[in-house]
């Protein structure tokens, strides 16, 4: 029998849910995956045993989904990651605002940065309890202030997750569960817009984060280092956000 503690993480195939899925299989941790593209063989970690095609921007593949995921465990899930992240552009890169951003965009985004989240815990709950685990949401800077780049639907989604986060600490607190959030910068992935160096000559840091600088962060909210911080949200971001 696998007695390897379980991390459950959504979008793993690039930037900071790459780097998170590495950092937790150098802990010796069982890595299940969650992507809408099929498990690549390129991926360092696990097997496509480990890895669920699911678009979460379809609530009704969210929802079957849980049936799959909870299968696949020995009934305990120690860690669930949030990771999972859409922001949709305008033509040519184009920010899009409040304005010009399609109902049915704003849907897609929020189902998968802010209902995936909570359908994922709800549907786990027991799993997460059984093993005292841990959920992380992956917010953003674009959560507290508006920015350059990010769209009107993702920073509102973001700043919904963070309020989530929240609630979630609140009700998943009784089942020994924490719920904690970290809201990355400017990070250093294939998903940064042009012009985003420019922010990071401006921060107290005068640079971009590593994706593994986030993940080690993410990986202190997940073991027991972090066993008294519940319901907060930590700002990965080398100072933007003061």
């Amino acid at each position: 029998m696998d007695d390897r503690k379980v991390l459950l993480l959504t979008g793993a195939s690039r930037g900071i849910g790459h780097a998170t899925v590495k950092r937790f299989a150098r802990e010796g941790w069982r890595i299940l995956t969650c992507s809408r593209q099929p498990f690549s063989e390129k991926c360092p970690w696990g097997g496509a045993e480990d890895h669920i095609v699911l678009d979460l921007a379809d609530p009704n593949q969210t929802m079957e989904a849980i049936e799959d995921i909870r299968g696949r465990l020995n009934g305990k899930l120690h860690a669930l990651v949030n990771n999972a992240g859409i922001s949709p552009k305008g033509p040519g890169g184009a920010r899009l605002n409040s304005i010009e951003t399609d109902l049915r965009t704003w849907g897609q985004v929020f189902h998968v940065n802010f209902f995936a989240p909570i359908v994922l815990a709800r549907g786990l709950q027991d799993e997460l309890s059984a093993a005292q685990g841990a959920v992380v949401n992956v917010t953003s800077i674009a959560g507290s202030r508006v920015h350059p780049f990010a769209g009107a639907a993702y920073s509102t989604s973001k700043a919904a997750l963070k309020a989530l986060t929240r609630e979630m600490a609140l009700d998943f607190g009784p089942l020994g569960v924490r719920v904690n959030a970290i809201a990355p910068g400017e990070i250093d992935t294939s998903i940064l817009s042009p012009g985003t160096e420019k922010i990071a000559e401006m921060l107290p840091l005068r640079r971009l984060g590593q994706p593994s600088e986030v993940a080690d962060v993410i990986w202190f909210l997940c073991n027991d280092a972090s066993s008294y911080v519940t319901g907060t949200e930590i700002e990965v971001n080398g100072g933007q956000h003061v």
